[in-house]
């Protein structure tokens, strides 16, 4: 991802030998809590991978809000695209690059919806301008105008003047819960350094594995 002569001159932290780690959620959380220190906008963005019907696969970008060893949590209205994808098919893939720590982390697992209660919780805590906005989208489908959606936003403003605004019915959150995390970390002259932990299932010990760049 970077030349030799970008290398040469990065002064920025190292992740020193990682391979010694066990734990692929605590090494995640160390790379995370250095991202949220060096990463300029959003350490927490990650690219969401789905399939189709048709197995065609769509990526896009997410935010990260919750990481723990049960799984990686985002949320999304479950009537879009990548939320209707997900209910159909739970395999999705997750990747965070870190582009000023010269690190990536790349996930796979199932997907299933979060409990109603930490759904509840989560949109909770969002600005009143971020719930009206889950109120006043339908997202993924035409939409005919902005001033449509500025008409529904106006709404729902409107509807939830004054008090609490309800999380929608629709909107929710998926834990994917990994079977594979890779670790990769830029190199000079492309010898980067890859491990993956892999395990069958949310029970298993996880595996470990270094991989040719």
């Amino acid at each position: 991802m970077t030349d030799t002569k970008t290398q040469e001159f990065y002064s920025g932290p190292q992740a020193g030998d990682f391979s010694t780690s066990d734990d692929p959620f605590a090494l995640f959380d160390s790379w995370m809590s250095e991202a949220i220190r060096h990463e300029i906008n959003d350490p927490n963005a990650m690219a969401l991978a789905t399939v189709d019907s048709g197995g065609l696969p769509n990526v896009r970008m997410v935010l990260l809000k919750e990481a723990t060893p049960n799984g990686f949590v985002f949320y999304t209205n479950l009537e879009s695209a990548k939320g209707q994808e997900i209910l159909a098919n739970p395999k999705a893939s997750l990747c965070f690059h870190w582009k000023s720590l010269r690190r990536q982390v790349r996930i796979r697992g199932d997907s299933e919806v979060v409990d109603d209660s930490e759904a509840d919780s989560y949109f909770a805590s969002r600005s009143r301008g971020s719930r009206l906005g889950a109120w006043a989208s339908q997202q993924s489908r035409p939409l005919e105008s902005r001033f449509a959606l500025e008409k529904s936003v106006a709404k729902y403003t409107a509807k939830y003047g004054i008090g609490k605004i309800p999380r929608p019915p629709y909107w929710s959150g998926f834990c994917l819960i990994p079977q594979e995390i890779e670790f990769w970390h830029d190199r000079p002259f492309r010898l980067h350094d890859r491990i993956v932990f892999r395990r069958e299932d949310p029970r298993s010990l996880w595996s470990k594995t270094r991989l040719y760049p």
